[in-house]
């Protein structure tokens, strides 16, 4: 039962996304809804074995890769994730620390299944998690564990690095693992037109960090900037799942 939940779970979490409709603002209300704009996908591995899962909101982005059995990859990211969104860390007045919680949160449910359920037995995940501060001075906070990366591309400015990969202290170190998480945290401020972008291991082995930077510098839409990422990929078709999500801070 655990495992067909678990299945849902993640075959709904990548599609997960706010859609904004369209209707008349009644008088008073603020013309400007501070968000981000996003856009995401999974570039499949070649070795067949799902291990990705993402979700998309209006305040918060995440991505994670799960490790465990060939079955079981994708079921300890999508834990990982559904135990974030349950925690609803988008919520005003947010703090820095409060990301590390979310860090913590991820570990018990994936850990929690690990332990209670044999056939998940040994499940683990890295998580990059960022949330939206929309507040009189907008930020965002992130939370970074395991291989993965997370930038932040200040308007007209190079691409900042915002994290540090944990190599091979990956699993060691990670969501589910029975020494526990050891988050990176931290708040960045942000301003129209900036550009946050997440990426899981695979896409950083299939194309490294000097090129994948050069890549989400160009001016280009999340739409065709992703598109340019997944053309690259293709040509060296990665082992791994290969997560890319490419976020603009909007004010409209």
């Amino acid at each position: 039962m655990t495992f067909i939940v678990v299945t849902i779970l993640a075959s709904c979490l990548s599609a997960m996304a706010v859609h904004g409709r369209r209707r008349n603002w009644p008088p008073g209300l603020p013309t400007t809804r501070p968000r981000l704009v996003a856009m995401g996908g999974t570039y499949e591995g070649s070795h067949g074995h799902p291990s990705d899962a993402y979700v998309i909101q209006e305040r918060l982005i995440a991505a994670a890769d799960g490790v465990g059995g060939a079955e079981l990859c994708q079921s300890a990211a999508a834990l990982a994730l559904g135990a974030v969104v349950a925690a609803r860390p988008q919520h005003p007045g947010s703090r820095e620390e409060d990301m590390t919680e979310c860090a913590q949160v991820a570990h018990h449910a994936v850990r929690t299944a690990s332990m209670s359920t044999p056939t998940m037995s040994g499940l683990s995940s890295t998580l990059d998690l960022i949330i939206l501060d929309p507040g009189e001075r907008p930020c965002v906070r992130y939370a970074h564990v395991g291989g993965g990366a997370i930038w932040h591309c200040a308007k007209s400015a190079a691409p900042r690095l915002l994290t540090t990969s944990h190599g091979e202290d990956s699993r060691a170190c990670g969501i589910g693992q029975a020494s526990g998480p050891r988050p990176q945290v931290g708040t960045v401020p942000l301003r129209p037109g900036d550009r946050l972008v997440i990426v899981t291991d695979g896409v950083l082995q299939a194309l490294g960090v000097a090129r994948l930077t050069a890549l989400i510098a160009e001016g280009a839409s999340p739409a065709v900037c992703l598109d340019r990422v997944y053309d690259e990929m293709a040509a060296v078709e990665p082992k791994d799942d290969a997560t890319v999500i490419i976020a603009d801070f909007v004010t409209v």
